[in-house]
């Protein structure tokens, strides 16, 4: 079984708590796409965790997990989530993590160019998390970019770093900054690609051989559909494909087919960083949302926009995922509400729109709102579908009739058994 667990809306949605409870179910754990800049909570009977870039996987010790070669990584960065995992008791070997010798490296200068580029561009500023992400895919595709692999590659590494340093400081010069030298970034990359040799591997013959012997794989995402960089809401988007068909891609298998794709969303809408949000709220609403779902970023802290949930973006979201199930996550936090706001429909230059739109259209929308009953109680003891209140199952259908797909999992806590298997 290859399945993908991805997300459905602007990311935050929940996909950590979901992939970790999920992940019993799997033998490989890939993560296909992104870096550093987004995180994902993991909240189970270890504690609580944000991962960065290592795989949900992690906390099953029967799960191998593997950093993609559609990534970009930090290696310094990688290497403390490792030391942070080891020191809280959970183990991180060669044998549970490995990293593809094909991934592209974030190197000191990617955090560099990324910050010099947000406050160049203040207000208008994109709501880079400043990691270095962009640059890194961007010299990717220009081919100015280094892999794992070339670490260890002694012969060639002051060469290749040599040619493209000569192209990084051309930018860094341009902003006004000091050069780059190849010795202090060889001596970076001693440091930090060093103690990571043991995890490095050939990723992709690995996972072949996993699939062929009946392995169960999850494919994991970074973000979400509307953050996906030809589909999302560009220039506000991550700088890679977020989506599923991109799994097997980014994860080093490209001729293997997905069998099931999961959609995370949540039951309200969250965002993190700049771009249109039609459903936002602000003031006080906002701030009980907020405060109720602890809606603050897992990568930066940063607190999240939120809104209502989105019929519109949603159902966008599901159709260009293939979603076969949802998984319906943060569904507790709504019960202090007497009215449950969705937004059904955009108005747009005073017409209605149902379909998602794009550039200035999307800048213009503005919500249509229905107000379905609140359900006023908790139900984070739940554990059956039965057991939820008549309100609380009816906001349930509405949601998966507006968006064309079926609930499977519902998170009604925060921690990895607070779900419910929704029957029919």
């Amino acid at each position: 079984m290859l399945t993908a667990v991805v997300g459905v809306n602007w990311g935050d949605e929940g996909k950590g708590r979901m992939v970790d409870l999920l992940s019993r179910d799997y033998d490989v754990v890939v993560r296909y796409q992104g870096g550093n800049n987004a995180g994902h909570t993991v909240v189970n009977d270890l504690g609580k965790f944000i991962l960065n870039l290592i795989p949900c996987g992690v906390f099953r010790k029967s799960c191998v997990n593997i950093l993609g070669t559609g990534m970009v990584i930090d290696i310094e960065h990688l290497w403390g989530e490792i030391e942070e995992l080891h020191a809280r008791g959970i183990e991180v070997t060669p044998e549970n993590l490995k990293i593809s010798e094909k991934a592209i490296i974030v190197l000191p200068y990617h955090r560099a160019l990324d910050g010099l580029e947000e406050d160049r561009l203040g207000e208008g500023k994109q709501g880079s998390t400043r990691r270095g992400i962009a640059p890194a895919y961007a010299d990717k595709y220009n081919r100015k970019a280094l892999r794992i692999a070339d670490i260890f590659q002694k012969d060639t590494l002051r060469g290749k770093l040599e040619v493209i340093l000569g192209f990084k400081n051309l930018l860094l010069r341009g902003y006004g900054e000091e050069p780059v030298t190849v010795e202090e970034t060889l001596a970076w990359v001693e440091k930090f690609g060093a103690p990571l040799a043991p995890f490095v591997a050939n990723t992709e013959d690995w996972l072949e051989s996993a699939i062929d012997a009946g392995r169960n794989v999850m494919f994991e995402a970074q973000l979400g559909t509307l953050r996906d960089l030809d589909f999302g809401i560009f220039p506000y988007t991550t700088s890679s494909n977020a989506l599923a068909a991109y799994a097997p891609i980014g994860a080093g298998v490209p001729g293997r087919r997905i069998d099931k794709v999961i959609g995370i969303v949540k039951a309200y809408s969250s965002s993190v960083g700049g771009g249109p949000f039609t459903v936002e709220m602000h003031g006080e609403d906002a701030e009980k949302l907020r405060e109720a779902g602890g809606e603050y970023g897992a990568a930066t802290g940063r607190p999240r926009r939120v809104g209502a949930f989105d019929c519109v973006a949603s159902r966008f979201g599901v159709r260009m995922q293939g979603a076969d199930t949802l998984a319906l996550t943060k569904f507790d936090v709504l019960s202090y509400m007497d009215e449950i706001p969705v937004c059904v429909a955009y108005e747009v230059n005073g017409k209605r729109v149902e379909s998602f739109p794009v550039g200035d259209d999307l800048e213009a929308a503005t919500p249509v709102y229905e107000y379905l009953p609140g359900f006023k109680c908790d139900i984070s003891k739940c554990r059956k579908t039965e057991e939820l209140p008549k309100a609380a199952l009816d906001y349930v259908k509405y949601i998966e009739n507006a968006v064309g797909a079926r609930v499977e999992y519902m998170s009604v806590g925060p921690h990895r058994d607070d779900y419910i298997i929704m029957s029919r």
